[in-house]
C-alpha cells in the first residue's frame, strides 16, 4: 500500500492527524477518543458518526481499540507521519516552503539571512538550534531576493538617507561613499516612530470625523425636530386665526340679526299705528261723506256740531324711506376689515418667508483658510471696565490691558475678577467672528467663556471650568486648557494669536499669527449661551505684561 493511502487509511477524520488513543464506534469508523468524545459533546443528545452520519441511542461507550492503536505505533516508528490537510499544501497565491520535496506544503516563515521560506516542519531547526537564533524571520514573502544587492549579492541590511534606498555593507565603499548611512532596523524604528504618529493623526482625525458625524446626526434631529415642533405651533396659531375670525363673523351676523329684529320691530309698530290712523280716517270719511248727502237743512245743521274735530296726526307727514341702504356700511366695514387683513397678512408672510429661508446648517460651512479670508470676520473688541482685576490698567479705548503693580482705582462692581488677573470683553460674540490677540510678557492667556462665569476662587480661572476655554502663550510655548484638561501644542512660539469663533457651529479654533497662519487648537462643542472675549496675563509679582486687541482692517 502506498504511504499517502496508509496515512489516510490511519488518520482521523476529525483531527485529520495520526489516530490518537483509537476508538472504533458502532459503525466501525475509528477516531480520536478525544476528537469523537468532543464532536458528541457539541451534539448534545443526539449522537451520530461524523462520516456515514448513523445516530446512536443512548450514547456508546467508549473503548480503546488497542489493536488498532499498537498498530499506528508500529507505522509511526516506521517513519508514518499524519498526512497534511489539503488546506497546509501551498496553492498558486501562497508561499511555499523552499525544503519540501514533491508537492510544496504552505510556508509559515521566510528568513533574511538565508533567503528561504519553511513550513512548520523544516523551520524547527531555525527555532531550536543556537546556530540559527540570530536569524531574522518574517511573514512568508514571494519577495526574498529583493533584500539581496544586485551589484555585491549580499543582504541589503542598510539604509542610505542620501539616495533614500536600502544597500548592503559592502555600498558605502563604492557607490554610496561618503553618503549618510544608517542600518536598515535603526532606519526602520525612525520610520517606526513616524509612521505611528501618523497613526495616531489619522486615528484622531477619524475619531474627529466621527464625532462630527455624531454631531450632524444630531443637528439632523434637532433640525426635524423644530421643523415638526414649528409646523404644529404654526397649524395651532392659524387654527387659533381662524376660529377668531369665525367667531368674530358670528358675533357680526348675531349683532345684525338682532338689529335687523329690532328695526323690523320698530317699523311693524309704526306700520301698525299707521293703519289704525288710517282706518280711523276712512270712518271719518264715510261719516262725512254721509252727513253730505244729508237733504234736509235742518238736519245736516243739527248734526254738523256733533261732528269731532280732525285730531293731529302723531306722525311726519311723510316717511324717509332709503331703499337698499340699511346694513351695507357693515358690509363696507367688513370688507375694509379683509383688505386690511390681506395687507398684514402679506407683510407678515414677507417676514415669516424670510425666518424660514434663514435657517440653515452653519455646520456645512467651511472654515475661511487664508488670513484675508478670517479678515471678513473680524470684529471689533472692548475690555469691561468692571470685570477687570485691580493689577490690571485699561488703555487705549479699553483695547489695551497691562499689568500693574499698584492696584487701580476701580470702584466696587460685583463682576470684578478677584483672584486672577482676568478681564472679560464688553461685547458678547455669536455667529462668525474673528480677533487677533498682540501680547508681550512671561504668559498671557487669550480666552473665551460664558459671563457666567465665577469672579473668584480657582474656578474663576480661565480653562479650568466647563464654561472657558483658553490659549496660553509663553515663552517656551503654547499650551490649551479646558475644563482644567491641559493640551500641549508643538508650534513655533509668536507673539500674535488670533481666535476664530462660530458660535452656530460650535467650532472654536486658535492661531498662531505671523508670516502665515498655524492652527494651533480647534474646539468642536456646542455653545448654548454668547461667549465673551477674555484675558489672563501673568504672576501677580512683576509689571509690564500686556496684550492688545488689535485693530484689524
Amino acid at each position: 500500500m502506498a504511504t499517502n493511502d496508509l496515512q489516510e487509511t490511519f488518520s482521523c477524520s476529525i483531527c485529520l492527524d495520526l489516530l490518537k488513543d483509537p476508538v472504533t464506534i458502532p459503525c466501525g469508523h475509528s477516531y480520536c477518543m478525544k476528537c469523537i468524545q468532543g464532536f458528541w459533546e457539541e451534539e448534545e443528545k443526539i449522537h451520530s458518526c461524523p462520516q456515514c452520519r448513523k445516530t446512536f441511542r443512548p450514547r456508546p461507550v467508549l473503548e480503546k481499540n488497542t489493536m488498532l492503536a499498537a498498530l499506528v505505533e508500529q507505522l509511526k516508528k516506521t517513519g508514518l507521519q499524519a498526512a497534511p490537510a489539503d488546506h497546509c499544501y501551498a496553492g498558486p497565491e501562497d508561499v511555499s516552503c523552499d525544503v519540501c520535496s514533491g508537492r510544496k506544503l504552505k510556508a509559515i516563515k521566510s528568513c533574511l539571512i538565508c533567503l528561504a521560506s519553511y513550513c512548520e516542519k523544516h523551520l524547527q531547526p531555525h527555532l531550536d538550534e543556537a546556530a540559527f537564533k540570530k536569524h531574522k524571520l518574517v511573514e512568508p514573502s514571494k519577495n526574498l531576493q529583493e533584500n539581496i544587492c544586485s551589484i555585491h549579492d549580499e543582504v541589503m541590511k542598510m539604509f542610505c538617507r542620501t539616495d533614500q534606498k536600502c544597500i548592503c555593507y559592502l555600498c558605502p565603499v563604492d557607490e554610496h561613499r561618503g553618503h549618510d548611512t544608517v542600518s536598515a532596523a535603526a532606519e526602520r524604528t525612525e520610520r517606526q516612530r513616524d509612521l505611528e504618529e501618523s497613526q495616531q493623526q489619522i486615528q484622531q482625525r477619524i475619531q474627529d470625523r466621527e464625532k462630527e458625524v455624531k454631531l450632524l446626526q444630531q443637528e439632523l434631529e434637532a433640525i426635524n425636530h423644530s421643523a415638526d415642533q414649528t409646523v404644529k405651533d404654526s397649524e395651532e396659531i392659524f387654527t387659533q386665526m381662524i376660529r377668531l375670525i369665525q367667531k368674530r363673523s358670528c358675533d357680526v351676523k348675531q349683532q345684525i340679526r338682532s338689529q335687523q329684529q329690532t328695526e323690523v320691530s320698530r317699523v311693524k309698530d309704526l306700520q301698525e299705528e299707521l293703519e289704525q290712523e288710517i282706518t280711523e280716517l276712512k270712518r271719518r270719511d264715510a261719516e262725512l261723506k254721509q252727513l253730505s248727502l244729508t237733504e234736509d237743512h235742518s238736519q245736516f245743521l243739527l248734526n254738523y256740531p256733533s261732528l269731532p274735530p280732525l285730531s293731529e296726526s302723531t306722525h311726519s307727514s311723510s316717511i324717509n324711506v332709503r331703499p337698499l341702504r340699511y346694513f351695507e356700511e357693515v358690509t363696507a366695514a367688513v370688507s375694509e376689515l379683509t383688505d386690511k387683513l390681506k395687507d398684514i397678512l402679506s407683510e407678515e408672510w414677507t417676514n415669516i418667508s424670510l425666518k424660514v429661508t434663514h435657517v440653515d446648517v452653519l455646520l456645512s460651512e467651511s472654515e475661511p483658510k487664508t488670513r484675508a479670508d478670517f479678515l471678513k470676520y473680524s470684529c471689533e473688541i472692548s475690555l469691561d471696565p468692571n470685570t477687570a482685576h485691580r493689577q490690571l490698567l485699561l488703555s487705549e479705548e479699553n483695547r489695551i490691558v497691562t499689568k500693574m503693580v499698584q492696584p487701580q482705582s476701580y470702584s466696587d462692581h460685583p463682576d470684578r475678577f478677584t483672584d486672577y488677573l482676568q478681564v472679560l470683553s464688553r461685547e458678547s460674540l455669536t455667529g462668525r467672528c474673528y480677533w487677533e490677540v498682540e501680547w508681550r510678557g512671561y504668559f498671557v492667556h487669550v480666552a473665551v467663556a460664558y459671563k457666567k462665569i465665577s469672579r473668584s476662587g480657582d474656578e474663576s480661572r480661565f480653562g479650568f471650568n466647563n464654561i472657558s476655554w483658553t490659549s496660553e502663550g509663553s515663552l517656551f510655548g503654547f499650551t490649551f486648557y479646558h475644563d482644567s484638561i491641559k493640551t500641549s501644542i508643538s508650534a513655533r512660539v509668536s507673539s500674535r494669536i488670533g481666535v476664530y469663533l462660530d458660535h452656530r457651529a460650535g467650532v472654536l479654533s486658535f492661531y498662531n499669527v505671523s508670516e502665515s497662519m498655524t492652527l494651533l487648537h480647534r474646539v468642536q462643542t456646542t455653545f448654548t449661551q454668547p461667549l465673551h472675549a477674555g484675558v489672563r496675563l501673568g504672576s501677580l509679582l512683576f509689571s509690564g505684561a500686556s496684550a492688545e486687541f488689535c485693530e484689524l482692517k
